[in-house]
C-alpha cells in the first residue's frame, strides 16, 4: 500500500511539471518577497490537493482491498444483573466492659489474698481480706444487745396483747428492738467491706498490692477480665449515618490472628462527636477460643447498601468525555455486512468496591462491553473480538 502511495505522488508531482519552474534556491537567492509569496501559495495548493487525493485513494483501497481495514483487536465481557455488597473499611479496637480494677471500701491492712494471676474465680468470690480493725467483736456486742432487746420487746408485746401494762412501755421495747437490729445491720455491712469479692465471673488478670500492705478506697488491688463478652468499638463518619445501623452485617479482620469472623452491630451511637464528626458503633464478637483480647485492633467492613440485581463492570473501562460524562463503549454487531463496531455508551456510575463499579444507567443485563482495547476505539469504529 506505501509503494502505490508512493508511486501516485510522483505522478502527481511530475504532472504539476511543463516547463522546468525556477528552483527555490534560486528564488530565495534573488531576494524577491512577491515571488517567493507566490511559490509559497503554489506549494500550498499542491499540498491540499495531494492531501485530498491520498485520502480519496486510500478510502478506495479500503473498500476494494478487505484485508486493509483498520479492524482493532478487543475482548469484551457480557453484562449480567448480580448481587452487590458494598462495605464501609474502618479500624476499631477490641475492649469488654467486664475489664476492671478492683478497690477496697474499707481501709486497713490486707490479711489475706486468697488468688493468683490466671485463676478463674466466680461472681462474689472473696479475693481477699481487709483486717476489720474490732469490727467482729463490735458486732458481737451489739447482737447481744439487739437478742435482749428481742427478748425485751416480746415480753412486752405479750404483756400489751394482754392488756397489761402500758403503751408507752410497749413503744418504747419496740423501738429499741428495732434500733439494735439496725446497728447489727449496720456493723454487718461495715464489717462486709472488709471481704473483697469478685463483681463479676472472670479471671484474675494481675494482682496488684500484696499481702500485708496497708490499703484504702482508691487503691487498686486486683484486675479482673472476662473474655466472655467481647466487642469491637469503632468511630464511623456522620456521611454514614443513614446506612451503618444496628443490625447491620459486619467482617471482622483481626491482622494479628490473621482471622475473619462474621458478626453484627450490636449498638449505634446517636450522638455525633464535633472533634472528627463521626459517631461510634459496637460490634459484638464471639471468643469461644479466647485468644481475642481487650485492646486488639481489628478491621471492619461493613455492609452499608445492598443491591439484589446490580450491573457491575470493571473500572478501567470508564472513560469520560469533555463535559464530564462517563462513558463505555459497547460491541454491536451490524447486521447488513457482517461487522461488529464499537458504540460509545454513556452511563451513570454508583458505589465502588475493589475493581468493580455499579452502573445506575445506561447499561443492562446482556450487553457487550468492550473490555481490554476500550482505550482504543473510537465511536462507530469496527472492532474484532478476540476470543480465548
Amino acid at each position: 500500500m506505501k509503494q502505490i502511495l508512493l508511486t501516485v505522488i510522483v505522478l502527481i508531482l511530475i504532472s504539476c511539471g511543463g516547463d522546468k519552474p525556477q528552483s527555490i534556491e534560486a528564488i530565495i537567492e534573488a531576494g524577491n518577497v512577491k515571488a517567493l509569496k507566490a511559490k509559497k501559495a503554489e506549494l500550498s495548493t499542491q499540498a491540499a490537493t495531494i492531501a485530498t487525493e491520498l485520502a480519496q485513494i486510500e478510502k478506495a483501497i479500503a473498500e476494494k482491498d478487505p484485508t486493509a481495514k483498520k479492524e482493532v483487536l478487543v475482548t469484551t465481557m457480557t453484562v449480567k444483573d448480580t448481587l452487590f455488597n458494598h462495605y464501609v473499611e474502618i479500624q476499631g479496637n477490641v475492649e469488654t466492659k467486664q475489664n476492671v480494677l478492683i478497690y477496697p471500701e474499707y481501709q486497713g491492712t490486707l490479711v489475706r489474698v486468697n488468688v493468683k494471676e490466671g485463676q478463674r474465680v466466680s461472681k462474689g468470690q472473696i479475693l481477699g481480706r481487709i483486717d476489720d480493725g474490732g469490727l467482729s467483736s463490735q458486732l458481737a456486742q451489739l447482737q447481744t444487745q439487739a437478742a435482749l432487746a428481742k427478748t425485751t420487746f416480746e415480753r412486752q408485746e405479750r404483756l400489751w396483747n394482754q392488756k397489761i401494762g402500758s403503751e408507752i412501755q410497749y413503744l418504747q421495747s419496740k423501738s429499741q428492738y428495732e434500733s439494735a437490729e439496725n446497728m447489727v445491720n449496720q456493723m454487718k455491712s461495715q464489717l462486709g467491706k472488709t471481704a473483697v469479692r469478685a463483681p463479676f465471673t472472670g479471671t484474675i488478670d494481675e494482682v496488684i498490692t500484696e499481702q500485708g500492705t496497708v490499703v484504702a478506697p482508691g487503691m487498686a488491688l486486683f484486675r479482673i477480665v472476662n473474655l466472655n463478652n467481647m466487642y469491637v468499638s469503632a468511630e464511623v463518619p456522620e456521611t454514614y449515618l443513614t446506612t451503618v445501623r444496628k443490625g447491620k452485617d459486619v467482617r471482622v479482620f483481626f491482622p494479628v490472628l490473621n482471622e475473619t469472623i462474621e458478626a453484627k452491630i450490636r449498638q449505634a451511637g446517636d450522638y455525633i462527636n464535633p472533634s472528627n464528626r463521626s459517631f461510634p458503633i459496637e460490634v459484638g464478637v464471639p471468643n469461644k477460643k479466647g485468644n481475642i483480647k481487650p485492646n486488639l485492633t481489628a478491621r471492619l467492613s461493613i455492609n452499608d447498601y445492598t443491591a439484589d440485581n446490580a450491573v457491575l463492570i470493571p473500572l478501567n473501562v470508564i472513560n469520560e468525555n469533555a463535559e464530564g460524562e462517563q462513558y463505555v463503549y459497547t460491541a454491536f454487531a451490524k447486521a447488513d455486512n457482517n461487522t461488529t463496531v464499537a458504540k460509545q455508551q454513556i452511563i451513570t456510575t454508583g458505589k465502588s468496591q475493589g475493581d468493580k463499579i455499579e452502573v445506575l444507567s445506561g447499561l443492562k443485563s446482556g450487553d457487550l462491553i468492550i473490555v481490554e482495547g476500550a482505550r482504543s476505539v473510537k465511536d462507530n469504529q469496527e472492532v474484532r473480538i478476540l476470543t480465548y
